[in-house]
């Protein structure tokens, strides 16, 4: 009896070894399909995205990575410099004051409706923060305490001024490329005074600027912005997405691929529009220049101009940032804001 059942017990025994062996196999097998996958992927999906017929692909990607400092080596390791510049260029925006048009001058009176209204955007494949500011009057620019030596975060330099909302603005270099926010990129303009220019006060830099009420968006100079305009706070970033009611986009995504977006826009009855759009996660991966345009164009925008966007783009309101920042940590510090100060008219929030 004995035997018998030790004989069993090395048939299981040999069974379950034999089992075991079979399944590291199929394990095996798959990993090993699983790491080809990987490879073959790795390989051909980017010769099919720069060398394939999907056109808008290839504009979407090589405008994500070329319109970056930190990425264009990906652009440039499958492209010629020829063949990024003609595939960029040609969504660019065309901004019709670069071909002599003028900004219409806008007449909307003196206008202190303290009402501001918050709109969620959904795009499908993005969602974002809509903000309808009535009295134009009340959008100025804040800027870093501490620049050039490091930036601050949209919510510090609201907090700072008393501001009830509140978007990041202008671009700006890192000191170092260590991501402080760094000094600011064109100029700034507050209170009809130039804190900090990086140009001549007679070159042309894409525009979004505001005189007591309008926006000003398109190229011009900060001596044009100052004594022809009668500008009292601007930053320089573009480009410029909706001019004189017209859209500036006319073929293309607008050559800067996918990624998350801050813009501003103006209504022809003076309503400033704030549009921040979140990306680089689940649920929201970013949108393009052109889909920006559209969403202005929806809401009546007569004018509008892109603003720095990808990890500075942050939303803030009644003390809370309310969109979702694609930095890891929160939100990045940034050279400049434009935002929304306390009203005259002590109307509804």
């Amino acid at each position: 009896m004995r035997k018998f059942r030790l004989k069993n017990d090395q048939n299981f025994g040999g069974e379950l070894t034999a089992k075991k062996s079979k399944k590291r196999r199929i394990l095996t097998h798959i990993l090993i399909f699983l790491i080809f996958e990987i490879v073959f992927t790795s390989v051909t999906l980017p010769i099919l995205i720069f060398y394939g017929p999907f056109e808008n692909v290839k504009g979407t990607i090589t405008g994500m990575s070329w319109n970056t400092f930190t990425h264009q080596y990906i652009a440039k390791f499958f492209l010629s410099d020829e063949a990024i510049n003609r595939i960029v260029s040609s969504s660019f925006a065309e901004d019709p004051l670069d071909n002599g048009g003028v900004i219409q001058k806008l007449n909307f009176g003196s206008n202190h409706d303290d009402k501001i209204e918050v709109y969620n955007i959904d795009g499908g494949s993005f969602i974002g923060k809509l903000m309808l500011v009535y009295d134009p009057s009340r959008v100025k620019v804040g800027y870093s305490k501490n620049f050039p030596k490091s930036g601050e975060t949209t919510s510090s330099i609201a907090k700072r001024n008393g501001a009830i909302a509140a978007i990041n603005a202008g671009g700006f270099m890192d000191v170092g490329w260590t991501g402080t926010g760094g000094a600011p990129m064109g100029y700034i303009i507050h209170d009809g005074k130039i804190v900090i220019n990086q140009k001549s006060n007679t070159a042309k830099q894409d525009t979004a600027a505001f005189t007591d009420q309008m926006l000003i968006v398109g190229k011009h100079s900060v001596n044009q912005l100052i004594n022809e305009y009668g500008v009292k706070e601007g930053v320089s970033f573009g480009p410029p997405l909706v001019v004189n009611g017209q859209n500036t986009i006319k073929r293309g995504d607008g050559g800067w691929g996918i990624a998350p977006r801050t813009a501003i826009g103006q209504r022809d009855d003076g309503t400033v529009i704030l549009l921040v759009i979140d990306g680089r996660r689940a649920g929201s991966v970013g949108a393009t220049l052109r889909d920006v345009q559209d969403i202005f164009l929806k809401y009546g925008a007569k004018n509008a101009v892109n603003l720095d966007g990808g990890s500075s783009t942050t939303m803030y309101f009644n003390g809370k940032i309310i969109n979702k920042p694609s930095d890891g940590l929160g939100e990045r510090a940034v050279a400049s804001v434009f935002m929304v100060v306390p009203g005259k008219a002590g109307g509804k929030k």
